[in-house]
C-alpha cells in the first residue's frame, strides 16, 4: 500500500493571532480501507478536546490527542477519525450447541402456544447473540500509519483556517482600538474645559449671590470640591494605560483572548466612570461610542484563541 508522505503542519507564524474556530478534512483510498480525518472546533473558554476513534483503535487515541494539543490551545474540538474496511480477514465460526439450544427452545415455545415448529426459520436461530461468532485481529500500527498522513493534512488544513480567520479578527481589533483610542484622546482635550466651565459656573454662582462681598478664597475651595467630584483626569490615564496594554497583546501575544477579556472589564470600568461624572452633550456622546468599540471588541475576543 502507498502511503502519503508526513507534512510539516502549516504552524501559527510567531506573533499571528489565531481563531478558536476552524475545519479541516481529508480523504484517502487505501487498497484494504477508507480512512478519513475531520477536525472542527467552536468557542470554548479552554481546550475541549473530543476524539472519536474506531473501537479497535481506543489505544491510540492519546497519540493524537497530543498532536492536537501541541497546535491548539483553546475551543471545543470535535476529531472525527473514520476506517471503512474494503477487505477483511476476520474468521468466522458457528457455535453448534448454542444454535441447537435456541433451536430446542425457540421450537418448545411454538409447541406451547400451537405454532407449527417445522416452519422455524434458519435466520432466526442465527441472529441469536453468540450463535456465530468472529474472530478478528487488528493490526494497529498499521492503521495508525494509514491515519498519520491523513490526519496531518486535515490538521493543517484546519490550522490555516483557523490562522486565516485569526488574522481578519486582528485588523477588525485593531481597528475598534483605534476608535478606542480616539474617544479617550478625545477626553483628554475635553478634561480643561470641563474644569474650566466647572469654575466659570461656581464663579458666577457666588457673583450673584454675593456681588460685591465674594471671597476668592471661598471660591477656590469649592472649585477645588467640584474638580475633586468631576474631574476625570485618573480615569483619562488609565483608560489610555489599558489601550497600550491591549495594543502590546495584540502585537506580541499569539493567544492574546484571554488578557484582552480581562483588559475589556477595566477599560468599561473606566469609561463608566467618565459618563457617570460627565455634564455635557459632547462627552456623553463620546462615551456611548467607546461603549460601542469596547463591547465589538469584547465579542470579538470571544473568537480568539
Amino acid at each position: 500500500e502507498t502511503l502519503l508522505k508526513p507534512i510539516h503542519y502549516e504552524r501559527k507564524k510567531d506573533k499571528i493571532m489565531t481563531s478558536m474556530t476552524g475545519y479541516g478534512y481529508n480523504e484517502m483510498n487505501y487498497e484494504t480501507a477508507i480512512v478519513s480525518v475531520e477536525i472542527k472546533s467552536v468557542n470554548s473558554r479552554f481546550l475541549d478536546l473530543n476524539i472519536n476513534l474506531p473501537p479497535f483503535l481506543n489505544s491510540i487515541e492519546s497519540y493524537f490527542r497530543n498532536k492536537i494539543s501541541q497546535n491548539i490551545t483553546r475551543g471545543k474540538v470535535d476529531v472525527f477519525i473514520r476506517v471503512k474496511e474494503l477487505e477483511s480477514d476476520a474468521q468466522i465460526y458457528a457455535d453448534t450447541k448454542m444454535a441447537k439450544s435456541y433451536y430446542d427452545a425457540i421450537k418448545e415455545v411454538a409447541i406451547a402456544t400451537g405454532y407449527d415448529e417445522k416452519s422455524i426459520p434458519l435466520s432466526l436461530i442465527l441472529e441469536q447473540n453468540g450463535v456465530l461468532n468472529s474472530n478478528k485481529s487488528y493490526d494497529v500500527e498499521k492503521y495508525q500509519s494509514m491515519i498519520d498522513p491523513i490526519f496531518d493534512n486535515a490538521l493543517n488544513q484546519f490550522v490555516k483556517d483557523a490562522n486565516r480567520e485569526g488574522e481578519n479578527l486582528l485588523v477588525d481589533l485593531k481597528s475598534k482600538l483605534l476608535e478606542l483610542e480616539t474617544c479617550a484622546d478625545f477626553f483628554k482635550k475635553w478634561q480643561p474645559k470641563m474644569e474650566n466651565v466647572f469654575k466659570e459656573i461656581i464663579t458666577a454662582k457666588f457673583n450673584d449671590l454675593l456681588k460685591d462681598n465674594v471671597d476668592e478664597n471661598r471660591i477656590m475651595t469649592e472649585v477645588a470640591a467640584m474638580l475633586v467630584k468631576y474631574t476625570i483626569n485618573e480615569e483619562i490615564v488609565r483608560l489610555q494605560s489599558h489601550i497600550k496594554a491591549m495594543k502590546e497583546e495584540l502585537e506580541n501575544n499569539p493567544y492574546p483572548g484571554k488578557k484582552i477579556d480581562f483588559i475589556c472589564q477595566e477599560m468599561n470600568r473606566e469609561i463608566n466612570t467618565i459618563g457617570s461624572k460627565n455634564q455635557f452633550a459632547e462627552v456623553g456622546a463620546m462615551v456611548i461610542k467607546a461603549k460601542d468599540s469596547l463591547e465589538n471588541i469584547r465579542e470579538q475576543s470571544k473568537n480568539i484563541a
